[in-house]
């Protein structure tokens, strides 16, 4: 798990102080933009004689096709969920090898090895954060099935390049969005890339449903499978009979598809909301030495980032930024590690990868810290942020250089 995801896991009323609770002085590192629409949508479901799988979750996923332009999208209940069923969807499994980033917050790449496959890891763009084109070809074997790539921190894949490699090897080629909805490549929104693509809906997504993702795809019959391995239909509920393919159980309720679907009637507003977020701390984070904009690669239209990472400069340690955190931390500022590789998390050690394998990959990940993002930050509250972690960088004897 990264270390972000337990940040995440234990929430706010895990630590000293508690969102919400008597302490206001805490900064959460998100907090949902929920409004009267979000709340109303609930309370009707509530309301309703249905709250499991139903009408609502059939109406986010043909909203949610439609504003991407593809023909099929399945609603499930974890972007992980939606990776695995995809992975089962194209048959693939134990003595297959699927091409994946060690550089990536959410848990998706999980999906490869509960599916049975072998993640194969390719090293990172150091500015980008995403998959490079050539490192992913160069471990391609006669073994290796698919390539995911994932648009990270909000910052598309180089998805033409990639696309290439996958086309040229006959792969399967499948989109990470977890971290990037409404950001754009070469004009087009992601999640318009993979053969399959998956969305994650929970914390810290600009759109949030408590728990839940999204698989879209073009292919009726991957979305049958995808369908199939997902959940028994209601009216297959009352047999005992086990199907062909026995589901996984992972679909989405309707009170979280009111919610996502109220989000996403909000979304731009939402992101837009977020850029502002952004702007304000751009205009603070100027003040360390040598910042630089936050790298937008050629070929992207539009980058709607996850969270607001910070890379701290070559002279400072794995351990100053932990400990540039924990400064955070005390000051009731909610940040964490952006990434703890996949290579170097303990299942991943037990299938041979050691540190030192992705250079680049690990080299950006020691150093990133994901300060809070979300519209509800006050432009007080992102001076005060940004201050703490400039005098935090100065006491751990590294200097205020970012880069």
């Amino acid at each position: 798990m990264t270390d972000l995801a337990l940040v995440q896991d234990e929430g706010p009323g895990s630590g000293d102080a508690a969102a919400g609770d008597a302490d206001e002085g805490f900064i959460p590192l998100s907090d949902p933009d929920i409004t009267l629409a979000e709340i109303e949508a609930v309370d009707l479901v509530m309301r309703s004689p249905r709250l499991s799988s139903g009408m609502m979750v059939e109406t986010f996923e043909q909203a949610f096709a439609a504003y991407l332009g593809r023909r099929y999208a399945i609603a499930v209940s974890s972007g992980t969920m939606g990776l695995l069923i995809a992975l089962k969807a194209y048959g693939i499994g134990p003595g297959q090898e699927v091409i994946a980033s060690p550089y990536s917050l959410r848990e998706t790449a999980h999906a490869i090895s509960i599916a049975g496959a072998k993640p194969v890891f390719a090293d990172i763009d150091y500015w980008a954060g995403t998959l490079v084109a050539e490192k992913a070809e160069a471990r391609i074997t006669a073994n290796t099935r698919a390539i995911i790539a994932c648009n990270s921190n909000g910052h598309p894949a180089q998805w033409t390049e990639l696309r290439a490699v996958a086309k040229s090897h006959g792969l399967l080629l499948f989109e990470d969005s977890t971290e990037a909805i409404g950001s754009r490549y070469k004009g087009e929104l992601v999640g318009t890339f993979g053969d399959v693509s998956v969305f994650d809906f929970a914390q810290p997504s600009a759109l949030t449903c408590g728990e839940g993702g999204m698989v879209v795809t073009d292919d009726v019959d991957i979305a049958v499978a995808l369908r199939r391995h997902r959940a028994h239909r209601l009216e297959e509920r009352a047999s005992v009979v086990v199907s062909a393919t026995p589901p996984y159980q992972a679909g989405m309720a309707n009170i979280a598809a009111a919610l996502g679907l109220a989000q996403f009637r909000r979304l731009d507003e939402i992101l837009e909301r977020r850029r502002l977020t952004e702007h304000l701390y751009y205009k603070y984070v100027q003040s360390f030495e040598g910042i630089k904009p936050p790298y937008v690669g050629p070929d992207v239209t539009e980058v709607n980032w996850f969270l607001y990472v910070v890379h701290l400069g070559t002279r400072f340690s794995r351990s100053s930024r932990d400990a540039i955190v924990e400064d955070l931390r005390v000051e009731q500022v909610e940040a964490a590690a952006y990434c703890n590789p996949l290579h170097l998390q303990r299942h991943y050690l037990e299938l041979g990868y050691r540190r030192g394998d992705f250079f680049v990959a690990e080299k950006v990940a020691d150093r990133a810290v994901a300060l809070p993002f979300h519209t509800h930050l006050t432009e007080d509250q992102i001076s005060f942020i940004v201050e703490t972690m400039k005098e935090a960088s100065i006491n751990v004897g590294a200097g205020a250089a970012i880069y």
